[in-house]
């Protein structure tokens, strides 16, 4: 025998073993079946309830990128999702079109309106959408329990209007609204769940993880758009007129967006500006923050986030402070007077250099004597560094600062500019 006859065999042996010790107990049967029902329902919610306090932190350990994946809502996605399963095989126990099934059927209808909730929200997708989304499993499942889906299938598919050969129907956009939200939640669960899988791996560096997740959900949404396509029996061939021009209006209006991606997946593909790196373009010094699509984030030292175009760092000019090596080395220049002991002063210059504290040792700092100017003598003490995010505007206050203590100890001087008037020989007035 079939093990699908066999099912159906011990369904039928269950149904009317319950019907008749329901029979059985004292008042009106047609009251006592879906007070029974609503008893097992609520004790297969309760044990659910509990497996999902067991279950759940387990499932977060042995699925961490699901877990991270939705956040808080492992547990109540657990709960529910036990609770629907419980709740189903729940209504074998009661014959169709009973008031017992229907009971049960309303709590299953709710349990996956829940799940349903509480994984799309956990997936971050907005709550406009997922309320209709709910609502729409909730009724199909009760219609289901209480005489079949079919009516009301053919109640929407009767409202609608005709636009020329085609006839928009409400069970249509329901469909399509459906199989959007669906396809969208599937979207954001694989990226979140293939990026966090990518971020753990360890045969990656940060440059390679990025461009593989930017592939990643490039393939992924292209997928999802082939599937929809397949599920809502979309005739591509019915655009074929118009897809021409609608492309090359698309290919003109997109072609610095396009640019841009392209460019982003170069700039991480030969790693010449990678996250993390200190970089000037322009005006704009910072470290780069994040490489998307569009552009890259450079958050500069006042906190400021300048997004520049992925385009303009293939094009122009850009300084990267730390492509192959961290270390930068810092200027800072230092004028004293002519009549100072010139040694003490280099000495006391270097002083203050390597005593600072975000100075390397090595290499190690250097003053050069660079010019007789026209009122002091001009130093460059030369320092290195090796956390150019950290800005150097904050290194030459502190070293200039220091060496403004040690002259005034040791009685250097830093001279003012002289400028010497000559007055013009008095003459005779005619």
């Amino acid at each position: 025998m079939p093990a699908s006859a066999r099912s159906a065999t011990r369904a039928d042996a269950v149904t009317p073993g319950l019907t008749d010790l329901i029979a059985r107990l004292p008042g009106d049967p047609d009251l006592i079946q879906p007070l029974v029902a609503l008893v097992l329902a609520i004790f297969l919610y309760a044990t659910a309830w509990g497996l999902a306090r067991l279950v759940a932190p387990r499932l977060r350990r042995r699925l961490p990128p699901l877990g991270d994946a939705l956040a808080g809502h492992v547990r109540a996605i657990t709960r529910h999702g036990l609770a629907a399963g419980l709740l189903l095989l729940g209504l074998i126990f009661f014959p169709e079109g009973s008031l017992g099934h229907l009971v049960m059927g309303i709590v299953l209808g709710g349990a996956v309106a829940l799940l349903a909730t509480h994984l799309l929200r956990g997936l971050a997708i907005p709550r406009w959408a997922v309320v209709p989304l709910a609502l729409i499993l909730f009724i199909l499942i009760v219609s289901g329990s209480g005489g079949g889906i079919a009516p009301v299938g053919e109640m929407l598919d009767r409202v609608g209007v005709t636009l020329g050969k085609r006839r928009i129907t409400l069970l249509g956009l329901l469909s399509i609204a459906a199989t959007c939200v669906a396809l969208f939640a599937a979207v954001r669960l694989a990226n979140q769940i293939i990026g966090r899988s990518i971020q753990k791996a360890s045969g990656f560096d940060p440059t390679q993880k990025l461009l593989a997740q930017k592939l990643a959900a490039i393939t992924v949404i292209v997928a999802a758009f082939f599937i929809g396509v397949d599920l809502l029996s979309i005739d591509l061939t019915a655009f074929a007129v118009f897809s021409g021009a609608l492309g090359l209006a698309i290919g003109f209006g997109l072609q610095k967006t396009i640019g841009n991606l392209i460019a982003g997946i170069i700039l991480l593909m030969d790693r010449s500006i990678k996250p993390g790196d200190v970089i000037v373009v322009g005006d704009s010094f910072g470290w780069v923050n994040k490489i998307g699509v569009r552009a890259v984030s450079v958050l500069t030292r006042d906190g400021k986030e300048h997004l520049i175009p992925n385009e303009n760092l293939m094009t122009q000019e850009v300084e990267n402070w730390s492509y192959s090596d961290r270390n930068v080395r810092v200027r800072i220049p230092v004028g004293i007077a002519f009549d100072s002991d010139l040694p003490l002063a280099q000495k006391l210059m270097l002083q203050a250099a390597q005593e600072s504290p975000r100075v390397l040792a090595n290499p190690k700092p250097n003053v050069w004597l660079t010019a007789f100017g026209e009122s002091r003598v001009e130093h460059d003490i030369l320092v290195w560094i090796s956390d150019p995010e950290g800005g150097v505007g904050n290194v030459k206050s502190d070293v200039l600062g220091r060496v403004w203590q040690l002259f005034r100890d040791h009685g250097v001087t830093i001279p003012y500019p002289q400028r010497v008037i000559h007055r013009a020989p008095e003459t005779d007035q005619p």
